[in-house]
Protein backbone atom coordinates (compact mmCIF):
# COMPACT_ATOMS: atom_id res chain seq x y z
CA UNK A 1 0.00 0.00 0.00
CA UNK A 2 1.32 3.58 -0.92
CA UNK A 3 1.18 6.29 1.69
CA UNK A 4 -1.59 8.66 1.17
CA UNK A 5 -0.96 10.83 4.50
CA UNK A 6 2.58 11.73 5.80
CA UNK A 7 3.32 13.71 8.61
CA UNK A 8 6.82 14.71 9.37
CA UNK A 9 8.49 16.04 12.51
CA UNK A 10 5.38 18.20 12.89
CA UNK A 11 5.83 21.54 15.49
CA UNK A 12 2.38 23.52 16.72
CA UNK A 13 2.29 26.29 19.19
CA UNK A 14 -0.60 27.82 21.03
CA UNK A 15 0.79 31.20 21.68
CA UNK A 16 4.13 29.95 23.87
CA UNK A 17 2.96 26.37 24.58
CA UNK A 18 4.02 23.80 22.42
CA UNK A 19 0.83 21.30 21.62
CA UNK A 20 2.88 19.19 19.00
CA UNK A 21 6.27 18.66 19.89
CA UNK A 22 7.75 17.35 16.22
CA UNK A 23 5.50 14.55 15.94
CA UNK A 24 5.11 11.88 12.38
CA UNK A 25 2.69 9.35 11.61
CA UNK A 26 1.01 8.31 7.89
CA UNK A 27 -1.57 6.67 6.83
CA UNK A 28 -1.06 4.48 3.69
CA UNK A 29 -4.11 4.08 1.08
CA UNK A 30 -7.31 2.10 2.50
CA UNK A 31 -6.15 2.02 6.46
CA UNK A 32 -7.64 2.95 9.50
CA UNK A 33 -5.12 4.51 11.40
CA UNK A 34 -6.45 5.26 15.01
CA UNK A 35 -4.39 8.06 17.31
CA UNK A 36 -5.05 7.06 21.09
CA UNK A 37 -4.07 9.63 23.56
CA UNK A 38 -6.08 11.42 27.26
CA UNK A 39 -7.67 14.77 27.02
CA UNK A 40 -4.78 17.63 25.90
CA UNK A 41 -2.44 15.42 24.69
CA UNK A 42 -2.98 16.89 21.14
CA UNK A 43 -4.70 14.55 19.30
CA UNK A 44 -7.65 17.52 17.67
CA UNK A 45 -4.63 19.59 17.34
CA UNK A 46 -3.18 17.36 14.91
CA UNK A 47 -6.86 16.82 12.94
CA UNK A 48 -7.15 20.69 12.65
CA UNK A 49 -3.41 20.81 11.87
CA UNK A 50 -3.91 18.65 8.74
CA UNK A 51 -7.07 20.28 7.66
CA UNK A 52 -5.26 24.04 7.38
CA UNK A 53 -6.72 25.34 10.32
CA UNK A 54 -3.86 25.94 12.43
CA UNK A 55 -0.38 27.60 11.46
CA UNK A 56 2.20 25.33 10.95
CA UNK A 57 5.17 26.13 13.57
CA UNK A 58 7.43 23.68 11.77
CA UNK A 59 7.32 19.75 10.04
CA UNK A 60 5.81 18.70 6.81
CA UNK A 61 2.16 17.33 6.16
CA UNK A 62 1.73 15.92 3.06
CA UNK A 63 -0.70 14.44 0.74
CA UNK A 64 -0.01 12.07 -1.92
CA UNK A 65 3.67 13.84 -1.19
CA UNK A 66 2.28 16.77 -2.17
CA UNK A 67 2.89 19.79 0.36
CA UNK A 68 -0.08 21.15 2.41
CA UNK A 69 1.86 23.75 4.36
CA UNK A 70 0.13 26.96 3.90
CA UNK A 71 -2.55 25.74 1.46
CA UNK A 72 -5.82 27.37 2.45
CA UNK A 73 -8.29 24.51 4.74
CA UNK A 74 -10.66 24.97 1.35
CA UNK A 75 -8.18 24.21 -1.06
CA UNK A 76 -7.27 20.57 1.04
CA UNK A 77 -10.38 19.59 0.87
CA UNK A 78 -10.74 20.01 -2.67
CA UNK A 79 -7.47 18.07 -2.30
CA UNK A 80 -8.82 15.00 -0.89
CA UNK A 81 -9.14 15.86 3.12
CA UNK A 82 -12.32 15.99 5.21
CA UNK A 83 -12.78 16.72 8.82
CA UNK A 84 -15.11 15.73 11.06
CA UNK A 85 -15.10 17.90 14.37
CA UNK A 86 -15.27 16.61 18.09
CA UNK A 87 -18.70 17.52 19.26
CA UNK A 88 -20.82 17.10 15.91
CA UNK A 89 -20.62 20.76 14.70
CA UNK A 90 -23.84 20.97 12.88
CA UNK A 91 -25.53 23.57 11.71
CA UNK A 92 -28.65 23.50 14.49
CA UNK A 93 -30.78 26.17 12.22
CA UNK A 94 -30.41 24.11 9.09
CA UNK A 95 -32.42 21.14 7.61
CA UNK A 96 -30.59 17.61 7.56
CA UNK A 97 -30.49 18.45 3.31
CA UNK A 98 -29.31 21.58 3.82
CA UNK A 99 -26.20 20.94 6.09
CA UNK A 100 -25.16 18.33 3.48
CA UNK A 101 -25.27 20.79 0.66
CA UNK A 102 -22.50 22.72 2.77
CA UNK A 103 -20.61 19.17 2.88
CA UNK A 104 -20.11 19.67 -0.75
CA UNK A 105 -19.80 23.25 -0.55
CA UNK A 106 -16.41 23.59 -3.24
CA UNK A 107 -18.81 21.92 -5.95
CA UNK A 108 -21.68 23.93 -4.82
CA UNK A 109 -22.62 24.55 -8.73
CA UNK A 110 -22.09 20.98 -9.53
CA UNK A 111 -25.92 19.89 -9.17
CA UNK A 112 -25.53 16.54 -10.80
CA UNK A 113 -22.14 15.71 -8.21
CA UNK A 114 -24.08 17.51 -5.00
CA UNK A 115 -27.04 14.81 -6.01
CA UNK A 116 -24.99 11.67 -6.46
CA UNK A 117 -23.00 12.49 -3.20
CA UNK A 118 -26.21 12.93 -1.66
CA UNK A 119 -27.53 9.30 -2.49
CA UNK A 120 -24.40 7.43 -1.42
CA UNK A 121 -24.77 9.55 1.96
CA UNK A 122 -28.18 8.38 2.75
CA UNK A 123 -27.96 4.88 1.47
CA UNK A 124 -24.82 4.78 4.10
CA UNK A 125 -27.24 6.34 6.73
CA UNK A 126 -31.05 5.62 6.20
CA UNK A 127 -32.12 7.76 9.09
CA UNK A 128 -30.51 10.77 7.64
CA UNK A 129 -32.97 10.43 4.43
CA UNK A 130 -35.88 10.17 6.93
CA UNK A 131 -35.27 13.41 8.81
CA UNK A 132 -33.47 14.68 5.44
CA UNK A 133 -36.25 17.89 5.83
CA UNK A 134 -35.80 17.96 9.79
CA UNK A 135 -33.98 21.08 11.51
CA UNK A 136 -30.58 19.11 12.53
CA UNK A 137 -31.01 20.93 15.86
CA UNK A 138 -34.05 18.43 16.78
CA UNK A 139 -31.46 15.51 15.88
CA UNK A 140 -30.97 12.89 18.79
CA UNK A 141 -26.92 12.74 19.43
CA UNK A 142 -26.09 10.07 17.07
CA UNK A 143 -27.99 10.94 14.65
CA UNK A 144 -26.13 14.11 14.67
CA UNK A 145 -22.90 12.40 14.37
CA UNK A 146 -24.47 11.03 11.39
CA UNK A 147 -24.94 14.06 10.04
CA UNK A 148 -21.42 15.04 10.80
CA UNK A 149 -19.97 12.18 9.05
CA UNK A 150 -22.43 12.58 6.39
CA UNK A 151 -21.60 15.93 5.62
CA UNK A 152 -17.85 15.06 5.71
CA UNK A 153 -18.22 12.68 2.95
CA UNK A 154 -20.34 15.09 0.27
CA UNK A 155 -16.71 16.22 -0.75
CA UNK A 156 -16.09 12.43 -1.93
CA UNK A 157 -12.32 12.64 0.54
CA UNK A 158 -9.64 9.72 -0.07
CA UNK A 159 -8.95 10.38 3.62
CA UNK A 160 -11.50 11.22 6.38
CA UNK A 161 -10.52 12.66 9.65
CA UNK A 162 -12.95 11.78 12.71
CA UNK A 163 -12.43 13.22 15.66
CA UNK A 164 -13.93 11.23 18.89
CA UNK A 165 -16.81 10.13 16.97
CA UNK A 166 -18.56 8.14 19.77
CA UNK A 167 -18.24 10.95 22.53
CA UNK A 168 -21.40 11.20 24.46
CA UNK A 169 -23.06 8.43 23.06
CA UNK A 170 -24.90 5.82 24.16
CA UNK A 171 -23.11 2.06 24.04
CA UNK A 172 -25.59 0.94 21.57
CA UNK A 173 -25.19 4.11 19.01
CA UNK A 174 -21.60 4.19 19.63
CA UNK A 175 -21.29 0.21 18.44
CA UNK A 176 -23.56 1.55 15.41
CA UNK A 177 -20.91 4.09 14.45
CA UNK A 178 -17.87 2.27 14.72
CA UNK A 179 -19.70 -0.61 12.37
CA UNK A 180 -20.26 2.90 9.69
CA UNK A 181 -16.95 3.31 10.00
CA UNK A 182 -15.53 0.14 8.88
CA UNK A 183 -18.38 0.60 5.98
CA UNK A 184 -16.98 4.12 4.96
CA UNK A 185 -13.25 2.35 4.90
CA UNK A 186 -14.87 -0.73 2.85
CA UNK A 187 -15.99 1.90 0.58
CA UNK A 188 -11.96 2.48 -0.03
CA UNK A 189 -11.89 5.95 1.82
CA UNK A 190 -8.81 5.82 4.33
CA UNK A 191 -9.55 6.77 7.77
CA UNK A 192 -7.35 8.93 10.45
CA UNK A 193 -9.55 8.39 13.40
CA UNK A 194 -9.12 10.44 17.07
CA UNK A 195 -11.02 8.48 19.75
CA UNK A 196 -10.54 8.20 23.28
CA UNK A 197 -12.60 4.76 22.98
CA UNK A 198 -9.68 2.92 22.57
CA UNK A 199 -10.83 -0.19 23.26
CA UNK A 200 -13.29 0.06 20.22
CA UNK A 201 -11.24 2.33 18.25
CA UNK A 202 -8.27 -0.76 18.32
CA UNK A 203 -11.22 -3.33 17.27
CA UNK A 204 -11.39 -1.45 13.65
CA UNK A 205 -7.61 -0.69 12.96
CA UNK A 206 -4.64 -1.35 11.03
CA UNK A 207 -2.40 0.45 13.41
CA UNK A 208 -2.32 3.11 15.85
CA UNK A 209 -0.45 5.36 17.45
CA UNK A 210 -0.43 7.43 21.08
CA UNK A 211 -0.05 11.16 21.90
CA UNK A 212 0.83 12.02 24.90
CA UNK A 213 1.25 15.69 25.62
CA UNK A 214 2.49 16.25 21.95
CA UNK A 215 4.81 13.33 22.01
CA UNK A 216 3.91 9.86 20.26
CA UNK A 217 4.93 7.24 22.27
CA UNK A 218 3.53 4.20 21.02
CA UNK A 219 3.32 3.40 17.61
CA UNK A 220 2.20 -0.14 15.98
CA UNK A 221 0.18 -2.51 14.80
CA UNK A 222 -3.41 -2.25 16.59
CA UNK A 223 -2.92 -5.56 17.00
CA UNK A 224 0.51 -4.86 19.10
CA UNK A 225 -0.95 -2.12 21.08
CA UNK A 226 -4.04 -4.20 22.25
CA UNK A 227 -1.39 -6.45 24.28
CA UNK A 228 1.06 -3.84 25.04
CA UNK A 229 1.01 -3.59 28.78
CA UNK A 230 1.21 0.29 28.69
CA UNK A 231 -1.45 0.81 26.29
CA UNK A 232 -3.46 -1.80 28.47
CA UNK A 233 -3.27 -0.23 31.88
CA UNK A 234 -3.86 3.86 30.41
CA UNK A 235 -6.31 2.72 27.77
CA UNK A 236 -8.04 -0.25 28.68
CA UNK A 237 -8.49 -0.62 31.96
CA UNK A 238 -5.72 -2.71 32.69
CA UNK A 239 -6.86 -5.82 30.41
CA UNK A 240 -5.73 -7.06 27.04
CA UNK A 241 -8.27 -7.35 24.20
CA UNK A 242 -9.61 -10.39 22.62
CA UNK A 243 -8.31 -10.17 19.13
CA UNK A 244 -10.43 -9.34 16.55
CA UNK A 245 -12.42 -12.63 15.04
Amino acid sequence: MSTLLKVEDLKIFYGSIEALKGISLEVKEGEIVTVLGANGAGKSTLLRAISGLLPIRSGKIKLDNQELNNVKAFKIVMGGISHVPEGRKVFVTLTVDENLNLGAYTRRKDKKYIKESKERVYDLFPILKARRNQLSGTLSGGEQQMLAMGRGLMSTPRILLLDEPSLGLAPLLVKQIFQIIREINDQGISILLVEQNARKALSIADRGYVLETGNITISGLASDLKSNKKVQEAYLGGAALKKRK
